[in-house]
């Protein structure tokens, strides 16, 4: 069965790094291939290619400009109509809103991947709601929690995201990127490891650590570049807030990064306190895989992902979050027994036939119910 998975395209943070591995994964799994329907190119469409995986181009659009809309409708139109998709995914509010009408027309069975908490109240929720989705996707048990304020009543399943074990690596390489970073051996190095947005809790980091800029042997490596105006912004604010906090000399802020993974091996705490619920979390899979023990804020999809035998959950505030990072960057062994837990419970939740199996099995599913 092919299926069609229709994405905007130009940005890069979880669902991009998700439909890249789903590319690069899906010859693990016979019953289902794997397409892709974007809108602009840009570094997605070239991870995709270089996976081998079938890319459409549907055209630029801008919903301020009608007929870019109605030009990739159009596209969509054309492709679904030679095609012969088993189903279409649409990932998020964005393409479900603009192209989840068309598949309908078409007569190809539509499901909704939801990757996102939903509140019913952006306009783009309001417009997706116009279409129902034959099935939900989510990503968590929490993002299920949200469904109700667009889709109620709508079935839907948790498929948590498939996350590839990494391939085995040269075992110097950990000394190789921590001396390319200027972090010393005994160095105890934080990783934070995210999009540039307020919510994912920078600040909160550098406030926390702010407070442990008396306690000698820790750097912090931010990864994750701006890519809108407004990430530049805060960016920079953050900068700002690092030297005003004194612990600008120990912090870097190493930009958008492709090789996470990598850094990940080299460091030895993985921190992310996100001030919002978040909605599932890739790096804290990759961090798990990298037997990094995690420590981030007790909410959202992190409780059902996150337990004492791989990290440590903190209310999101300062003091909380500092205590933690202290005991464990005194505490060598802690660190090692909370590390150690990490690659079995990657493996438990995100192991990628998991995931294959399960989206062949709901296509197979509403296949034979259109046909019945």
């Amino acid at each position: 069965m092919r299926i069609l998975h229709i994405y905007s395209g130009n940005m890069y943070g979880g669902i991009e790094t998700f439909l890249r591995t789903l590319a690069r994964v899906q010859k693990r799994s016979s019953e289902l291939v794997h397409e892709f329907a974007l809108c602009f190119e840009g570094r997605l469409s070239r991870e995709l290619r270089e996976a081998g995986a079938t890319v459409h181009l549907l055209g630029a659009v801008r919903v301020s400009r009608p007929w870019t809309l109605w030009r990739a409708r159009g596209e969509l139109t054309r492709l679904l109509e030679q095609e012969g998709y088993a189903a279409v995914v649409c990932h998020a509010a964005w393409p479900q809103a603009l192209f989840g009408p068309v598949v309908r027309t078409c007569g190809v069975p539509l499901l909704f991947h939801q990757h996102d908490a939903l509140a019913g109240k952006h306009w783009l929720e309001r417009w997706a709601r116009v279409t129902l989705p034959d099935l939900i996707i989510s990503n968590s048990r929490f993002s299920v929690s949200t469904l109700a304020s667009v889709y109620p009543g709508v079935p839907y399943k948790v498929r948590y995201y498939p996350v590839p074990a990494p391939e085995p690596v040269d075992p110097g390489e950990r000394a190789r990127t921590r001396t390319e970073l200027g972090a010393g051996e005994r160095d105890v190095v934080i990783v934070q490891a995210c999009r540039m947005e307020g919510w994912k809790g920078h600040r909160l980091l550098l406030e926390a650590l702010g407070r442990l800029r008396e306690l000698p042997g820790w750097v912090l490596w931010v990864a994750g570049g701006a890519q809108r105006p407004v990430e530049e912004r805060y960016q920079a604010e953050m900068e700002e807030l690092a030297t005003r906090m004194g612990i600008r000399e120990r912090v870097k802020f190493l930009g958008q990064r492709t090789d996470v993974p990598r850094l990940l091996r080299a460091g030895d705490i993985h921190c992310q306190p996100n001030l919002g619920p978040e909605p599932f979390g890739l790096a804290f899979i990759e961090a798990l895989q990298a037997g990094l023990p995690i420590v981030t804020s007790a909410m959202g999809a992190p409780l059902e992902t996150i337990d004492g035998t791989c990290g440590v959950l903190v209310p999101p505030k300062p003091e909380p979050l500092a205590e933690a990072l202290q005991r464990l960057i005194q505490d060598a062994e802690e660190r090692r027994r909370l590390g150690a837990g990490g690659p079995a419970r990657a493996v438990a939740l995100c192991e990628p036939s998991l995931f294959l199996q399960g989206l062949a099995e709901d296509v197979q599913a509403l296949t034979e119910r259109r046909l019945s």
